[in-house]
């Protein structure tokens, strides 16, 4: 068998009806990503589960928890990340060195351009439940929603895209305001994170550089508004929820990354707005590419319609713990532009992984509760939906289950995708 994708993951030039005889593990030494094994089971579940929405107990239960976990995740205290000046800092296929004011405001526009999907509270009820939020469980979903958020940005814009310089100045200047870490001599934060306030004529020299494009601004807030926590949003929280009942799963659960891999899958193939998208779920870590040429029609017409796939691969990397094998195939994943991300996280908390320097991932928190709001309405500021302040993580920390998000717009780039995987392969050789 021809296999090229790194990692537990492999990618196959058969179907996986069509293949019979045993499969290469020699890359796969450790058990693939299962639901019930390796992604629910290896995170602990912060919420608790809603076991009948009828019974007085448990909707006492689920009263008292939503309050809580309304008022745990409503405020946080972080020390602000610090990153090297003279190591390259990747984002999702962009690298960048910060020893340049030049290079630190792209970083620092290209990162907070990135969609940021937190707990939510006060939004409908969850059909059938008396949840109005879902701090505590809900991180995972949260993840998810980042990750095909960076997907629906690649496949409707370009990585080059960026948000409004409005927007950013909105948001650098809100990060300025934050209590400021002490600098570490191996090291510093970025330079608009070591001053106190910005320059007074900061947001306007910003915004009379360039005008935004109202086309695409309006684009950006349309596929914020596709996440909405309404129940008419086809990938909002509401509708994750439902689309995760087939695999056993109700408000209030833990979700594992393998099982919001499938709960993305379905919500895409639901999704009218995003027809000429699918969403392939790798299984047993293996990408058959006769199942994705299958998938979106290459297999009938030889120059393959223009449809676009969103490729998810569930994995194990380790046992506990991140076996160091696998950190420099992570580090490549990360590197390539069709990457639109890693779903994991660290025990008991999940992150969504975009980018590393040196021995630390870049993430983006899903833990923190903001009040809902409607980003339909043009009334309504994105601001919550942009992150200011980058975080790190050691390698070491994360935790081995996770999800892989790759993105291919068209056969062409699949292919260029499957040259990408094989060079990353050699990480393990």
């Amino acid at each position: 068998m021809n296999s090229i994708l790194p990692g537990p993951a492999q990618l196959a030039t058969t179907s996986q009806e069509e293949s019979h005889q045993p499969r290469d593990r020699g890359l796969c030494a450790l058990p693939p990503a299962t639901p019930e094994r390796d992604c629910d089971k290896a995170f602990v579940g912060e919420g608790s589960t809603l076991q009948n929405d009828l019974d007085e107990v448990d909707k006492l239960k689920s009263k008292f928890m939503s309050a809580w976990n309304n008022m745990k995740y409503s405020w946080t205290v972080k020390t602000k990340a610090n990153f090297s000046k003279t190591s390259p800092l990747y984002l999702l296929g962009r690298h960048y060195l910060l020893d340049s004011k030049e290079d630190s405001e792209k970083f620092q526009k290209d990162f907070m351009s990135r969609l940021w999907f937190t707990y939510r509270r006060e939004f409908q009820p969850l059909e059938g439940t008396l949840w109005t939020t879902d701090c505590g469980w809900g991180c995972m979903l949260r993840s998810g929603q980042m990750l095909l958020g960076q997907g629906l940005l690649l496949h409707h814009m370009s990585r080059a895209w960026t948000c409004s310089d409005t927007l950013f100045a909105s948001l650098m200047e809100r990060e300025a305001q934050k209590t400021i870490s002490p600098l570490k001599s191996a090291g510093t934060g970025l330079r608009t994170l070591e001053r106190s306030r910005p320059p007074r004529d900061f947001s306007i020299q910003l915004c009379s550089t360039s005008l935004a494009d109202p086309v695409k601004e309006a684009l950006h807030r349309k596929i914020i508004s596709w996440f909405s926590d309404h129940p008419s949003a086809p990938f909002g929280v509401h509708q994750l929820v439902d689309l995760g009942k087939s695999s056993g799963k109700r408000a209030g659960d833990w979700y594992g990354p393998s099982v919001v891999a499938h709960i993305i899958r379905k919500a895409v193939e639901g999704a009218s707005e995003v027809s000429e998208l699918s969403v392939y779920v790798s299984q047993d870590c293996t990408v058959y590419k006769a199942d994705v040429e299958r998938l979106l029609g290459w297999d009938i017409v030889p120059c393959g319609p223009k449809k676009a796939v969103i490729i998810l691969v569930p994995v194990r990397l380790g046992g506990e713990t991140l076996n160091p094998i696998y950190t420099n195939c992570v580090k490549e994943i990360l590197r390539l532009e069709s990457c639109i991300g890693i779903i994991g996280g660290k025990p008991k908390h999940s992150l969504y992984f975009i980018g590393y320097q040196d021995e630390f991932l870049l993430y983006l928190d899903p833990h923190y509760c903001q009040t809902f709001v409607d980003p339909a309405k043009e009334s309504v500021s994105l601001e919550s939906f942009h992150c200011s302040s980058p975080q790190k993580i050691s390698f070491s920390k994360m935790d081995p289950s996770c999800t892989i998000g790759l993105y291919a717009r068209s056969r062409q780039e699949f292919d260029v995708l499957c040259e990408q995987l094989t060079r990353v392969r050699a990480f393990l050789m």
